[in-house]
């Protein structure tokens, strides 16, 4: 498994883990648990969300632009929450949906 998508605390619990520390020493060093070692390594073999998504090459604002137009939303209601210009949010919504390969 890579390490790319895991929280420093489960890439350091999980590097001890294989150097071959037993679950009682990680829970000592981390001042918790042996049940909390072994919560974070079954949470770390878990998938994130994030690593998934089809729209994961967005940017915060875009995935919020293409929501908010889904919804209903016009540019200039969108523009005055970000206090913007109605033909920014036009322009973002253009480049969101290239980036999607939906244009």
């Amino acid at each position: 498994m890579t390490n790319e998508w895991l929280r420093p605390v489960e890439r350091r619990v999980r590097r001890l883990i294989d150097a071959g520390v037993p679950h009682d020493e990680i829970a000592r060093r981390f001042r918790h648990t042996s049940d909390w070692v072994r919560r974070v390594v079954a949470l770390s073999e878990v998938p994130r969300d994030g690593a998934s998504r089809s729209d994961s090459s967005l940017n915060p604002l875009e995935r919020r632009v293409l929501r908010w137009r889904r919804e209903g939303s016009t540019p200039a209601e969108i523009a005055s929450r970000f206090r913007r210009s109605p033909r920014f949010i036009e322009q973002t919504e253009r480049l969101a949906r290239y980036k999607l390969g939906r244009s």
